[in-house]
């Protein structure tokens, strides 16, 4: 589980094939005063939850390596992903931290894109084009998870606005402590629609028979 508030930025070092599935290298250096990863630990990769199936550690920072399965390539852009690119990093929330994002399982449920991003003297607007499966889980002021940010929905369903797109916005702070803005329009970004509106639709689904 986790809050959707990246911890740390970190950079794919490798992508290696493995049977159907994939290994997965990112390098990052956690802020200072948590301690280190451990093998076992679950990692949101830009919001994919991972397991670390082996570290590297040294005094410049950590190496984590993921194995990816089949399902996991099916369902992500790490199929597409290049060496250096940055990653969204998180660790699992502890039992007793504060919740300051939204709720986060890190189980991706499509692949969107970055329409357009338009800066604005106190942030940016920024455009993702979702696949349509997803857009009845998206609410305005509702919460959703893009690359493993906690983001705040404004935009959706506007007249002006393609029915395929929603809208958020993000300060300074978050463009300087996550990957949202690196990248240019087109860049592919992992889903993950929020908790409550998954079960509230697949109840309605159930009532209308």
């Amino acid at each position: 589980m986790f809050t959707g508030l990246v911890e740390a930025v970190g950079r794919l070092t490798a992508v290696v094939p493995q049977g159907g599935g994939a290994r997965l290298s990112v390098r990052v250096r956690w802020p200072a005063g948590d301690g280190p990863t451990r093998l076992g630990d679950s990692v949101a990769v830009n919001g994919a939850c991972l397991t670390a199936v082996h570290i590297d550690a040294g005094t410049d920072g950590e190496t984590l390596t993921f194995d990816l399965s089949h399902e996991t390539l099916a369902h992500t852009a790490f199929a597409a992903a290049q060496i250096g690119q940055p990653c969204n990093l998180e660790r699992a929330l502890k039992v007793g931290d504060r919740l300051g994002g939204h709720i986060v399982t890190g189980h991706v449920d499509g692949v969107g894109q970055l329409a357009a991003k338009q800066a604005h003297p106190a942030g940016w607007d920024l455009l993702y084009r979702l696949p349509a499966e997803l857009l009845p889980e998206v609410v305005k002021k509702g919460s959703i998870c893009l690359d493993g940010v906690s983001l705040t929905v404004n935009r959706v369903g506007d007249a002006d606005l393609p029915a395929d797109c929603v809208g958020v916005t993000i300060v300074p702070h978050t463009a300087q402590h996550t990957q949202l803005l690196e990248g240019a329009v087109g860049k592919s970004v992992h889903v993950e629609t929020d908790i409550f509106a998954k079960h509230v639709r697949r109840l309605t689904e159930f009532a209308r028979g």
